[in-house]
C-alpha cells in the first residue's frame, strides 16, 4: 500500500490503558491520521523533552470516528513518558508515514504471523482484511502466556492460534514453528516481529514460494527519509526503512548483510 503525504498534527488523548505487562494502548483523536493511516504505516511522536521523536506503528484507524490507536511497549525514556499521558493531553505527531502492507485483490486466505509486539500493525491489517471479506488466520507467539496480547484487544478473525515457549497457552514452541497446514493453505503471508523471527522464517524451506511481506522494526531518527540512519541492503539496492518500508517483501532483503537492529 503506497504511503500518503505525511502531515504534522496534534492528537488528543482519549484513553491510555494497560494491556499487558509494560504494554499500553493509546486511543487518540486526530482526523488527519485516522483518515490517511493504512495497515503497516507508522507515526513519529514527540515525547516530552526528548530530542528525537519515537516511531510507533498504527494498530487501528477509523476515519468516520476520526480516531486511531497505538499499542506501545515501555522500552525507554520516550515510551515511558508516553505511558504517563492522560485523557485530554495533546501529542505532537507526524504521519502517517512509510509504505504499508498490500493485500492482493485475488487473495482469499491470509496468514498473519506475529511475535511479541508484532501484533500492533497486524491488528490493523487483520481488521482491514476481514472487512474486505478475506479469510484470516492470526498466529501469535510469546515466551509466556502473560506476554500474549489478550483476546479483548485482538481483531475478529477466522482463526487465532497462540504459541508459547513455556506451553502455558496454545501450541508449545515459537511462532516460527507454524504447523504445515496453515502455511499450505495461505495465499499470502504477513509477518511482524523481532529480527531473529525473520531470520528463522527466511531459512525455513516450508515458506519457499509463498509471497510474504514483513514489517521491519528499526531505530529511526527522522522517520521521513532525510538522515539515512535506517538504511538496509536489499536485492534492489540500498533502501531506507522509514521511506521505502517499513514493509518489504521477505525475499528482497539481504538477511546475511543485515546487522542486528
Amino acid at each position: 500500500m503506497a504511503k500518503n503525504k505525511p502531515q504534522a498534527c496534534m492528537a488528543t488523548v482519549l484513553s491510555n490503558d494497560a494491556v499487558m505487562p509494560n504494554v499500553f494502548q493509546l486511543r487518540l483523536q486526530c482526523p488527519e491520521i485516522a483518515h490517511s493511516g493504512e495497515p503497516g504505516q507508522f507515526v513519529m511522536i514527540k515525547c516530552g523533552d526528548n530530542l528525537l521523536r519515537r516511531p510507533i506503528s498504527i494498530s487501528d484507524a477509523n476515519g468516520p470516528s476520526e480516531q486511531f490507536s497505538l499499542l506501545i511497549a515501555k522500552v525507554g525514556k520516550g515510551t515511558d513518558w508516553l505511558s504517563s499521558v492522560r485523557p485530554g493531553d495533546e501529542l505532537d505527531i507526524i504521519g502517517a508515514l512509510g509504505n504499508g502492507f498490500t493485500i492482493d485483490d485475488r487473495t482469499e486466505r491470509l496468514l498473519l504471523i506475529g511475535g511479541g509486539m508484532g501484533i500492533a500493525p497486524l491488528n490493523f491489517l487483520a481488521s482491514r482484511a476481514t472487512g474486505l471479506g478475506k479469510k484470516v488466520t492470526l498466529m501469535l507467539g510469546a515466551r509466556t502466556g502473560e506476554l500474549l496480547c489478550p483476546s479483548s484487544h485482538l481483531p475478529q478473525v477466522n482463526e487465532c492460534v497462540f504459541c508459547t515457549e513455556d506451553a502455558s497457552v496454545g501450541i508449545k514452541g515459537r511462532v516460527t514453528d507454524c504447523p504445515d497446514a496453515y502455511i499450505e493453505t495461505a495465499e499470502q503471508i504477513f509477518a511482524c516481529g523481532p529480527l531473529p523471527m525473520y531470520r528463522a522464517l527466511a531459512k525455513d524451506h516450508r515458506f519457499g514460494g509463498k509471497p510474504m511481506q514483513i514489517s521491519l522494526e528499526v531505530r529511526m531518527a527522522c522517520g521521513i527519509g532525510l538522515c539515512y540512519g535506517c538504511t538496509i541492503k536489499t536485492k534492489n539496492g540500498q533502501k531506507q526503512v522509514c521511506e521505502d518500508g517499513p514493509v518489504f517483501e521477505m525475499d528482497d532483503i539481504l538477511w546475511d548483510e543485515l546487522a542486528d537492529l
